[in-house]
């Protein structure tokens, strides 16, 4: 673990995903735009740095957990990023982006001598800092082993490989986050039929997700729907991230209807709301 790390990105999932590298005994050099955000963490030991370059070590690791592709591409594209990172360097994205970045960030890193690395998060920051965390990745084979360690110190339950090629994690991440979301709209409404009906929604929930619908998303979605304590809506990510997969879709000409439908509902909000 003597090897520093660069971190880009501490947001509500950034910020405990760091942490646990820091409790694993990695030496951290964070960024982040809003720089007071890095306060905790340099408290716990970390350095800041003031721009993005300044985390990254030459054939080091750099992640980045950013919030969407024009955030990523401005980091990789900023100030001599790939020049520090350079030959044997490995760039873990964390992002939730399109696959078309995916690639393209992936072929500008290969002409810059560095290595890409998709590894985008299943958890919510509770599941982080409970280190419950679901990671499909992508990447050459060697990077990909070099890492692994790393995102076990982050929280990683589970890692998943999905290949070589850039695209493919990301392009998981968005369709496991389209059937999150799909369950979670499904659940407001049919909680919200049982409440008009007269049915105790939190009996309902109770019923159909220890019987037919067992999955974690069911359980975990549906008491926080029946206690009126959480509304998939209300969030900017399922817009963004069945966005992308729509538009993932498109440009391989396949009909995603529901997607579509999907995507209609959230720019609607209220309108398309019980």
């Amino acid at each position: 673990m003597g090897e520093n790390i660069g971190f880009i990105g501490l947001g509500l999932l950034g910020m405990p995903v760091a942490a646990n590298l820091l409790q694993a005994g990695y030496a951290l050099t964070v960024y982040n735009r809003t720089p007071e955000k890095a306060e905790p963490l340099v408290a716990q030991g970390a350095l800041q740095a003031v721009r993005p370059a300044d985390t990254v070590t030459t054939g080091g690791i750099v992640v980045t957990l950013v919030w969407d592709d024009e955030a990523l591409e401005d980091v990789v594209k900023s100030e001599d990023f790939l020049e520090r990172l350079g030959m044997g360097g490995i760039h873990v994205s964390m992002s939730t982006v399109s696959p078309d970045t995916g690639r393209k960030l992936a072929d500008l890193h290969a002409r810059h001598g560095s290595v890409y690395v998709e590894a985008p998060i299943f958890g919510r920051p509770e599941a982080a800092a409970a280190r419950q965390l679901w990671i499909p990745i992508a990447g050459p084979k060697e990077a990909k082993e070099r890492v692994r360690p790393l995102l076990e110190a982050m929280g990683a339950k589970g890692i998943f490989d999905f290949g070589e090629e850039a695209g493919s994690a990301v392009i998981v991440k968005l369709i496991g986050n389209f059937l999150i979301v799909s369950a979670a709209r499904s659940l407001e409404e049919a909680l919200g039929i049982a409440e008009r009906g007269g049915v105790d929604p939190t009996a309902a929930v109770n019923m159909l997700t220890s019987t037919l619908f067992t999955a974690p998303i069911y359980q975990s979605y549906g008491k926080m729907i029946a206690e009126k304590s959480a509304a998939v809506s209300d969030s900017k990510i399922p817009q963004k991230d069945v966005g992308l997969l729509l538009s993932a879709a498109q440009s391989e000409q396949f009909p995603a209807p529901l997607a579509s439908l999907l995507l209609d509902m959230l720019e609607n909000g209220d309108r398309n709301r019980p």
